[in-house]
């Protein structure tokens, strides 16, 4: 199919969609057909002047109230950047209008009643089309899906078959979440409250594998002291979503890790007392509650993006006891400055790297090493098995 363009960004006037646009203008100068898209063309004028990038790259209105402009955004592209969020509330006649078109579609989604429905409603018409649709392309859950399946390709390399035990560990996250991630969870709960029948959805490990589950998993919800690593952990706020998305990405690739996978992640809090209270502290906290932090279109400051960094642990551990680690890094704050550019790139991934068959994937199941490959050399980030 002849596009105008390679890539669309959409949503390019929000918070995370001007870094998208920066980083594509910054990192591609040449090579790339891109344009930047929104509701506003004025707007949209205003950011590309802000934000230093060239009068040459084009500029596309779009609306996520009207269906006929999606639609049409969508036959002009290889592959549309999403950052218009809540998902759930601005999303889904654009997923709707890629399933269609047969376009590539990435996003920074973390709300999984959303992508169940969004499953049930367009996986089949995208394999029929040839529309890659894939969700989840920031910091959930990127780190945590190509770590998974980092320590795994190890673990076969070692053992000849996976580790049934992947326990994900994050030891360090300095950054700040913006106005749309509070937006998110927010409309998420508001979701739920309206529709009781959202909650064991949400609260299942195997809500994005239709008609499939797996062992009892861990909830993750209290904290607790893991023997494996000497230390006390506590429940980790991105968890929800980023175990979703690696079952999910087990039921792809046909199981390469086991009927009997079981995974669950967990942020380090610290040895002895000090690390017991401040596990318990953590469990209690909700970063996103009341009304006082950051609204949409507000995050991090470039400095505390840049300071920003993280680094997470992947413990693989067979019946004997048997253990293989894998650890993922980044150079940036976890949720903006990295994840702009790992969304940038998996988008990229899909128009030179990577063809694949049509349907909703996740990053590892339908990218995997093509990403992976793309994010240490372009994106700050290093992927390490021992």
């Amino acid at each position: 199919m002849v596009t105008d363009f390679d890539v669309i960004v959409y949503g390019a006037t929000g918070y995370t969609g001007r870094l998208v646009a920066e980083y594509i203008a910054r990192a591609y100068p040449t090579g790339v057909r891109w344009a930047m898209a929104g509701r506003s063309l004025t707007k949209l004028q205003e950011v590309r002047a802000e934000m230093g990038i060239g009068a040459d790259v084009p500029l596309v209105t779009a609306n996520s109230d009207d269906p006929a402009s999606l639609r049409a955004m969508c036959e002009r592209t290889q592959v549309v950047i999403s950052t218009v969020g809540p998902y759930q509330l601005y999303g889904s006649d654009l997923v709707a209008a890629c399933a269609a078109t047969g376009t590539a579609y990435v996003d920074l989604c973390g709300e999984p009643g959303w992508m169940r429905r969004m499953i049930d409603a367009h996986h089949e018409e995208a394999k029929r089309t040839g529309a890659r649709i894939v969700f989840s392309c920031g910091f959930d859950s990127i780190p945590f899906d190509l770590g998974v399946l980092t320590l795994q390709e190890a673990a076969i390399k070692r053992f000849g078959r996976p580790v049934p035990r992947v326990k994900g560990r994050v030891r360090v996250m300095k950054g700040g979440f913006s106005g749309g991630t509070a937006a998110s969870l927010k409309a998420t709960l508001a979701a739920a409250a309206k529709d009781p029948s959202l909650v064991p959805l949400l609260a299942s490990p195997f809500a994005l594998t239709p008609g499939h589950s797996g062992p009892h998993q861990p909830a993750g919800l209290l904290p607790e002291f893991d023997s494996t690593i000497n230390t006390w952990v506590a429940p980790f706020v991105m968890a929800p979503i980023n175990t979703k998305n690696v079952h999910r990405t087990n039921f792809l690739l046909g199981g390469r890790y086991g009927d009997d996978f079981v995974y669950d992640e967990m942020l380090v809090a610290g040895l002895g007392d000090m690390g017991k209270a401040a596990a318990e502290a953590i469990a209690k906290l909700n970063p996103f509650a009341g009304d006082s932090g950051p609204k949409p279109g507000e995050g991090p400051t470039k400095e505390e993006r840049e300071t920003g960094h993280y680094d997470v642990l992947f413990i693989g551990l067979m019946p004997d006891g048997t253990r293989v680690d894998a650890v993922v890094t980044g150079d940036r704050d976890p949720g903006y400055g990295s994840t702009s550019k790992m969304l940038a790139e998996s988008a990229l991934c899909l128009v030179q790297d990577v063809q694949g068959e049509g349907g909703i994937w996740t990053p590892g199941a339908l990218m995997g090493p093509q990403l992976r490959e793309r994010l240490v050399k372009n994106a700050g980030l290093t992927f390490t098995a021992t």
